[in-house]
């Protein structure tokens, strides 16, 4: 089981989404769909899907988060064409946020959002074995600096962590910085956690985003102490707590996630998943057994 998962927040839109990404990206395919009903939302669908044989989950629960450029999904593609067949699938109802061209670090590169908000940076790889598609932080604004602390932080929560070894992993504006990004701010940088890569970037520019709830990270538990663990060393906004989701002191949205979920959410015995989603709806920070005594019928 894949111990993170990008997480999207949606309308109405999850499914369609969903499939209007696996249609676009090779070694794709939706695995399930679930409907959780008689939620603050309504009946609430939620979809996995595989992209490039990553997992994703994508959720309709309302118009209450808008996504924007502060996550983004590097996506590494083997050829220069790849890129070029991407771009042309994505930018359809959507926009271009750097022209796709040849830059110094790729043959062929471009940030585009797609119809639905979210956004991808597709570039040529240049053979460089790296994860095929990759969350990209950006600490923009007033958070700017903050890039390098965010890495400390992650990979001293969790296991088999740490920074990418090898050239071109991790880079500093230095003294070719201009204002207002300082020349000890972090250009690009490339880590794990739980194995998984992802990128954090400074940018001192005013870009009118920040982090939210349409982007977050879910961690798939396998134990309470998980749960605890993580939760404790990451949560900084105490009144975000809710359902599993924490929010860090970066304002970056995780979701603690008990892996039991996976198979509860997988039942075909309706009335029971309808007991453990009333259940888990009472919760900040999931209980496993709670959860599976309301499963079991036991609560």
């Amino acid at each position: 089981m894949q111990k993170i998962i990008p997480h999207l927040w949606f309308d109405k839109e999850a499914v369609e989404a969903a499939n209007f990404y696996t249609s676009a990206f090779k070694d794709s395919a939706i695995i399930k769909k679930v409907t959780l009903r008689d939620t603050p939302s309504g009946d609430t669908d939620l979809v996995t899907f595989k992209l490039m044989g990553q997992e994703f989950m994508a959720i309709s629960a309302g118009p209450y988060f808008k996504p924007n450029a502060a996550i983004s999904f590097m996506v590494a593609c083997d050829t220069t064409e790849e890129v070029d067949r991407l771009w042309d699938i994505l930018i359809q109802g959507g926009e271009a946020m750097m022209e796709k061209a040849e830059y110094p670090f790729s043959k062929n590169y471009g940030w585009v959002k797609d119809k639905y908000g979210f956004t991808w940076q597709i570039m040529h790889d240049g053979g460089m074995p790296v994860q095929k598609i990759t969350p990209s932080l950006m600490f923009a604004g007033p958070k700017a600096g903050s890039a390098r602390k965010a890495m400390e932080l992650y990979t001293s929560v969790f296991p088999n962590s740490g920074p990418l070894e090898g050239e071109g992993h991790i880079s500093e504006y230095g003294e070719a910085a201009q204002a207002p990004d300082k020349p000890d701010m972090l250009q690009y940088a490339r880590f794990k956690i739980y194995g998984q890569e992802l990128v954090v970037m400074d940018s001192a520019y005013e870009h009118q985003f920040d982090f939210n709830e349409s982007v977050s990270l879910l961690v798939n538990c396998d134990t309470q102490e998980e749960i605890d663990a993580y939760s404790n060393a990451l949560s900084a906004v105490p009144e975000a707590e809710q359902c599993g989701w924490i929010k860090d002191q970066f304002g970056v949205s995780w979701q603690m996630n008990p892996s039991i979920m996976n198979d509860i959410m997988s039942s075909s015995d309706q009335v029971a998943v309808d007991r453990a989603t009333r259940a888990f709806l009472k919760m900040k920070r999931f209980d496993i057994q709670k959860l599976k005594d309301a499963y079991e019928g036991k609560a």
